[in-house]
């Protein structure tokens, strides 16, 4: 990243899920910066490959303060959260 880019703060969290609902049974967590200029469907690719999830399939729902990126296959969820 270039020094001088202004960057926003995403905390991602990975569980797994129990009826469709986040369960909580494990977690794993990462605070990454993602350049300011990107939004969207660049985020959700970035924090996939942070998380060693590139291979999953998915679905995306934007509830505007966070995002949630469901695998439904593997009952899985990643939560894609604005910091700052």
């Amino acid at each position: 990243m270039k020094q001088g880019t202004p960057c926003l703060r995403w905390q991602l969290e990975h569980t797994d899920t129990f009826g469709g609902d986040a369960n909580y049974s494990w977690i794993n967590r990462e605070d990454v910066m993602i350049p300011s200029q990107y939004s969207g469907p660049w985020i959700v690719r970035r924090a996939k490959e942070i998380m060693g999830l590139t291979q999953l399939q998915h679905t995306t729902a934007d509830l505007g303060a966070y995002i949630r990126v469901d695998f439904k296959q593997h009952n899985q969820v990643l939560f894609i959260t604005l910091i700052s």
